[in-house]
């Protein structure tokens, strides 16, 4: 479950959020009743309308990037969403973008080599810049190498980069507060955790065989 209480249909007050309730769960309590179209479990709304205005800033962003008005293709917007999310190990929004790339009439080999993008073939050179820079942009932290940048413009305007370095940063700030907060698909235990040793293992064992290793 959500690391934050999630908001019931009853304690709805704010008129916004109660319209997004009903848009996404129709007259379900989405807390006592979770799922979505998509298969989630829909909590990140829930958890949300704890701050009705924060969930309206985030409800207003989505709403940006897929306004007609946007200049970047819609297919590379979601590659670089789609990495972000694989970057930043949100499986939720990984998942969720995988989705939206599948509705947009991209194929499969492509859609499943967004993880490897780098060593596959079916990107085309404006694909492959646009994933170099969402890396740069998540992996790097915005320290984007000038031959990704170069590359980038060779193919888009200004106006369609600065779109695609807002949007592709809102879903890495989206796939960070998804897993800090855990929910939907990110709501998953730790994976790195010590693996217990033999009960036979004494500290002073692997100590040994570290000065042997050494004397060797």
């Amino acid at each position: 479950m959500p690391r934050l209480r999630q908001i019931p249909r009853t304690e709805v007050t704010d008129e916004r959020t109660l319209r997004l309730y009903d848009h996404l769960f129709g007259e379900r309590d989405p807390v006592a009743h979770p799922g979505t179209d998509t298969g989630t479990r829909g909590d990140w709304w829930t958890v949300f309308a704890g701050s009705p205005d924060v969930l309206r800033h985030a409800a207003q962003g989505f709403a940006l990037y897929r306004d007609p008005a946007r200049k970047i293709d819609p297919v590379l917007r979601e590659l670089a969403q789609t990495r972000a999310g694989w970057a930043r190990g949100s499986q939720f929004v990984f998942s969720q973008h995988c989705k939206s790339l599948r509705g947009l009439g991209v194929s499969e080999d492509k859609i499943a080599a967004v993880p490897h993008w780098q060593v596959c073939d079916v990107f085309d050179a404006r694909e492959r810049a646009v994933l170099a820079y969402a890396d740069g942009l998540v992996l790097d932290g915005g320290r984007v190498a000038d031959g990704v940048f170069s590359a980038l413009k060779a193919f888009l305007t200004d106006e369609q980069i600065l779109e695609l370095t807002y949007i592709t940063c809102l879903y890495e700030m989206h796939a960070v507060m998804s897993r800090a907060l855990r929910t939907e698909f990110d709501d998953r235990d730790e994976p790195v955790v010590e693996v217990a040793a033999p009960e036979t293992f004494k500290s002073r064992d692997f100590l040994d065989t570290g000065r042997e290793g050494s004397r060797s």
